[in-house]
């Protein structure tokens, strides 16, 4: 059997993320929100759980690496503005809702939150509690940018429910901090993680990258030292994915400064091999948590979900996003907001949902979107639950892929029984390629710079 850098090396392509199925590059754009609007209504005729997401699209600098949508600018009387409209998207949204329904995910990303100074945190979590009705255990997490988290900004979030936080640390060697721009002393990181847990948010997580400029073995090994000391819950290690093409900014990095592809490999597998001897394990696509975490419970029980934030815990969940670029996922349909904060204030000012782009999942799509969810998000996927789930034998419906399932199970991805899939260890450290395999919109053709490579 190959060895994981071996297969690293074979199954490496360009390939997609899968915070949807269909992805986002299916979606078309539209003018016309009346069938969103009544798919919202159909879906909502009856009371249910449901997760909020709340986009935060300033930033005071830019970071050259960073792919997100965001806006940058010094002015935080910004912030009042936007909250002005996110509460008019608010409204339209809560219109669309049965009256019962509870909030058990609310999450708030960016850009940066931490962006909005502590009263305009306490202002929108506030216009958030008028409106919607909170799940006695709602996960309530939010983005934070250490670099410009105050203890008062710690504060405001707890005292608007905040439970989780999610720290944006990338990397603590200075030189590579330097070669990104985002100069952020491991200090902060430690400094807003103990604020954190004296305001009893307790569940951490540390994002990091790899692959960046100046970063070698040796810097990515003291980092991984470094951020252990604090003990975080989770962590998310990203692929740094260089595509200048698609996200101008990264034109500004030095491409003479970035690891070498084996290099960048074996930090990954440094990585792992890490984390997973310090107790967390490897839910896949990035995400490490620790035994008894509630990620880890939900991969072990099978409720992990994944959507636009990456992993969640609570499956079957429609999720609303708002604000600017937000992608909502609500039962057969995605729609996402337009990226322009002008063409959102405006549409907004004339009574409309902000939405851009949408895609109708037709059956086929939604057949394959519960079984590559199953892939992703389980250890093991049952055909007989598929079949009376959708009336469908997956072997039978998927018979023009089963046969390149060889391939993965030799070289040991996933193992086949009579009645079931089951994703490997090894094997979850290629969930995306495992995916792709039933992705009917995937040709050879298609895989192009659109897409990060899959390891």
């Amino acid at each position: 059997m190959q060895t994981e850098k071996d297969l690293i090396q074979k199954y490496n392509v360009p390939g997609p993320r899968y915070t949807s199925y269909p992805t986002a590059v299916q979606f078309q754009e539209t003018d016309n929100t009346k069938s969103v609007i009544q798919t919202l209504k159909k879906r909502n005729s009856k009371p249910g759980n449901i997760s909020l997401y709340f986009h935060v699209p300033f930033c005071f600098s830019l970071c050259w690496y960073c792919g997100c949508t965001k806006i940058i600018t010094k002015n935080t009387d910004r912030g009042d503005v936007y909250i002005d409209y996110l509460t008019k998207e608010m409204d339209l949204i809560k219109e669309q809702l049965h009256p019962e329904s509870n909030v058990i995910q609310l999450h708030m990303g960016g850009g940066t939150p931490t962006f909005l100074k502590p009263d305009q945190l306490r202002r929108l979590g506030g216009e958030i509690k008028k409106r919607f009705q909170y799940h006695p255990k709602i996960e309530f997490s939010v983005e934070i940018d250490p670099r410009t988290c105050s203890k008062e900004h710690v504060a405001a979030l707890a005292e608007i429910g905040v439970n989780r936080a999610s720290l944006g640390v990338q990397d603590t060697n200075e030189e590579v901090q330097k070669a990104i721009h985002r100069i952020q002393p491991f200090e902060q990181t430690e400094q807003v993680t103990r604020w954190l847990r004296e305001a009893w948010i307790n569940s951490i997580s540390f994002d990091l990258i790899y692959g960046l400029p100046k970063q070698t073995i040796k810097t990515f090994k003291q980092t991984l030292k470094d951020v252990q000391t604090l003990s975080p819950d989770r962590f998310a290690v990203y692929s740094y994915a260089h595509l200048p093409n698609l996200m101008p900014s990264q034109k500004l990095l030095h491409e003479e400064d970035f690891p070498t592809p084996d290099e960048k490999l074996s930090m990954l597998m440094l990585a792992i091999d890490t984390l997973e001897n310090e107790g967390y394990r490897y839910i896949g696509m990035d995400h490490f948590s620790k035994e008894g975490d509630e990620l880890t419970k939900a991969l072990e029980e099978g409720t992990l979900q994944r959507n636009f934030q990456g992993y969640s815990t609570h499956a079957n969940t429609d999720m609303y996003a708002l604000g600017m670029s937000g992608i909502s996922m609500v039962d057969s349909i995605y729609y996402q907001n337009t990226k322009d904060l002008n063409a959102y204030y405006t549409e907004l000012d004339e009574g409309n949902l902000p939405v851009i782009k949408q895609m109708i999942l037709s059956e086929d799509d939604r057949i394959r979107r519960d079984w590559i969810s199953g892939l992703m998000c389980k250890p093991r996927v049952k055909f007989d639950e598929f079949e009376k789930k959708w009336g469908v034998n997956p072997k039978e419906y998927f018979s023009d892929e089963w046969s390149r399932l060889d391939e993965l199970e030799n070289d040991g991805l996933i193992i086949q029984l009579a009645n079931e899939i089951q994703i490997t260890t090894r094997g979850r450290l290629f969930l995306r390629n495992i995916a792709m395999v039933f992705d009917a919109y995937l040709s050879p053709e298609k895989q192009t710079q659109r897409y990060s490579k899959t390891v």
